[in-house]
């Protein structure tokens, strides 16, 4: 058993900041961070798009955008939520800066400010079209300066422990202890006491089988904390980003961003028709949940497989200059940007809901925080506002941070049980893990995607019992390993969305279901 002050489940932008920021404070006290492949790979290392904070006070304010933040979300949103990590932004993308963080300027010398959809003023702070890997970059860079964070890659969460796991515990509240966690080159499990843990898991794309999210978002966190009993909450806010590139390959989709549309890009349909300007009056740049939308009514109207976003009108070299690696992937696939469409599809990209936590970061279980995607903090409502998500996660690992310096975690001195396998066995072969995983994600896509039904979401229900049948009896006579771990997680997530979708009986943001159009918020 190790046993930790802090530990730290996830190595992207909430959970490094957290870290960073707890052995800056206490350089007595022990932080693990665990993060299941290498310590660089999460959904922030993805993130094209940058963070959206107020700077520019002659044209842009703090009402402005909590106003932006308030419309996107459909009236779902948390008010207070949103004016604290609004008004926190700009102290929280200072301190990223002071990291090491460089963010692009224009010739003045000030920050380059980026326009996304939903948004009324420039507010988008960004790094070319890589933003969130010069953010990962720079903490991991700070984490490394500190002796006294332990970063352990290739280290798979499998569960938290709580009085579930201990002998004779009959508690009326549940408390985390901290995490077994899968070693995975040594395939041994090992017992992390922690006096604090901090999920910082990301995302739930994997679900789906069409994701710009990587190989790794398989809703681990929220999957754990599940089964820990901690209250789950808006888990039908599965937001899809329009305009993700069209392939036919399997595997992580590429993304365009939606600073593409900022910068002045058409949607057309195949017929060449610019079909946002008859749908919302800021077209291109309307919320995501519209766009997507649209373009899933378009694709469903024609049978096409994709729309195109069109660019040729645009500036090249300043459109290069801007989306450097957007435009490098584009001339890989011989699309050429100034002459051709890129052929653009919807795809599953964050999660609005998650796993319930207070201003303090604090979930329904007392020592166990949440942070970043995995969390529901009531900022997004029922639909996320471009690039509040890096912002979401500066603002919120910072408040976890601030509420331990006031209520310092301290370690029990309950004895916590190693992991115990007795009975299992190694499976001999995985082609029921992979069976499963394809049939459940096909589920997800055809049954539960950007356009729903209580026809599909009854039959999704159904067929996913018994998915989870046999991954269950799977996992019970199986000794772990992180595929199995991963679908796993897979299956309880996919069980949290189609319920939270059935349970909705009004279309609000991202959630869309047709047999609720009579029925007015």
């Amino acid at each position: 058993m190790i046993s930790t002050d802090f530990l730290v489940i996830g190595s992207g932008v909430a959970g490094l900041t957290y870290a960073v920021k707890i052995a800056e404070k206490f350089p007595n006290k022990k932080i693990i961070i665990v993060t299941k492949s290498s310590e660089d790979e999460s959904n922030t290392k993805y993130a094209q798009g940058g963070v959206a904070v107020v700077l520019d006070a002659k044209k842009d304010s703090f009402k402005k955008h909590i106003q932006d933040t308030l419309i996107a979300g459909d009236g779902l949103c948390n008010k207070s939520v949103v004016e604290t990590v609004v008004i926190k932004g700009p102290n929280r993308l200072e301190e990223l800066m002071q990291w090491g963080a460089n963010f692009d300027s224009d010739p003045k010398g000030n920050l380059d400010l980026g326009k996304e959809g939903g948004h009324s003023e420039y507010r988008v702070v960004h790094h070319k079209d890589i933003t969130g890997f010069e953010v990962e970059r720079a903490l991991l860079k700070r984490a490394h300066q500190l002796s006294n964070i332990s970063l352990l890659p290739h280290h798979f969460a499998i569960d938290l422990i709580t009085e579930h796991h201990l002998k004779g515990a009959t508690p009326e509240s549940l408390s985390c202890y901290g995490a077994y966690v899968l070693d995975q080159k040594t395939d041994k499990i090992i017992t992390i006491k922690a006096a604090s843990t901090v999920l910082a898991t990301g995302g739930v794309g994997r679900v789906y089988g069409h994701t710009t999210n990587p190989l790794i978002a398989t809703g681990d966190g929220i999957a754990m904390a599940y089964r820990a009993k901690a209250q789950i909450k808006d888990m039908e806010f599965v937001q899809f980003h329009p305009t993700a590139m069209y392939s036919t390959e399997e595997g992580p989709s590429f993304l365009i961003s939606e600073a593409v549309r900022g910068f002045g890009a058409y949607l057309r349909n195949k017929k060449g028709e610019r079909f946002m300007l008859a749908v919302d009056e800021r077209a291109e740049l309307a919320s995501r949940d519209i766009v997507s939308q649209s373009i899933d009514y378009q694709l469903k109207k024609s049978g096409d497989t994709h729309v195109f976003l069109d660019c040729t009108h645009l500036d090249l070299d300043a459109f290069i200059n801007h989306f450097p690696n957007i435009y490098k992937k584009c001339m890989s696939l011989h699309i050429d940007i100034s002459k051709d469409w890129i052929p653009v599809v919807p795809a599953s990209h964050y999660l609005c809901g998650g796993i319930v936590v207070d201003m303090d970061g604090k979930t329904t279980i007392g020592n166990l925080f949440a942070c970043g995607e995995c969390s529901r903090t009531g900022l997004h409502g029922a639909n996320r506002l471009a690039s509040n998500s890096l912002l979401e996660a500066l603002v919120y690992a910072h408040n976890i941070f601030k509420y331990q310096c006031e209520h310092l975690p301290e370690n029990s001195e309950i004895e916590i049980p190693d992991w115990n396998d007795e009975g299992t066995t190694v499976p001999k072969e995985h082609v029921l893990i992979q069976h499963n995983l394809k049939q459940l994600q096909a589920l997800m896509q055809n049954y539960v995607g950007i356009v729903r039904n209580n026809n599909r979401l009854c039959r999704a229900n159904k067929h996913l019992g018994l998915v989870f049948d046999e991954v269950e009896e799977l996992y019970i006579d199986s000794k772990v390993n992180t595929s199995l771990c991963e679908l796993r997680n897979m299956v309880n997530i996919a069980h949290l969305i189609i319920a939270q979708s059935i349970g909705r009986k009004q279309n609000k943001g991202g959630f869309f279901n047709i047999d609720n159009i009579e029925v007015k918020a």
